[in-house]
């Protein structure tokens, strides 16, 4: 194995590592973001942990972030809280600089 091959397996490493904590962060940030919203819903205890892995599960498939605001927002919006899409995304951004510290932090 040259000096290449092992800087390019190097990098490889590197960006696997990197894309499996941007998974985890962003598997955090929904699962705060449940328990926010259950919060805002007056649900709690193992029904917000429950709606939390909803949240969670939204974000696979097509679409990722667009199918969590999506149902999040209905969720809302059903429940009569007003949460502006725009306050939802901000939310978002703010949990996911929490959880990658979290991720980070290995807790």
């Amino acid at each position: 194995m040259t000096i290449f091959d092992k800087r390019e397996e190097g990098f490889e490493n590197k960006f696997a590592l990197d894309e499996e904590q941007k998974f985890k962060a962003e598997a955090r940030r929904n699962r705060l973001l449940g328990l926010w919203v259950a919060e805002k819903l007056g649900i709690s205890g193992d029904a917000a942990n429950s709606y939390a892995r909803e949240v969670v599960a939204a974000e696979f498939g097509e679409g990722h972030d667009a199918n969590v605001v999506r149902k999040v927002m209905a969720d809302l919006e059903a429940a009569g809280v007003a949460v502006t899409e725009e306050q939802l995304r901000a939310k978002m951004a703010e949990l996911m600089a929490q959880a990658i510290l979290q991720v980070k932090a290995g807790t």
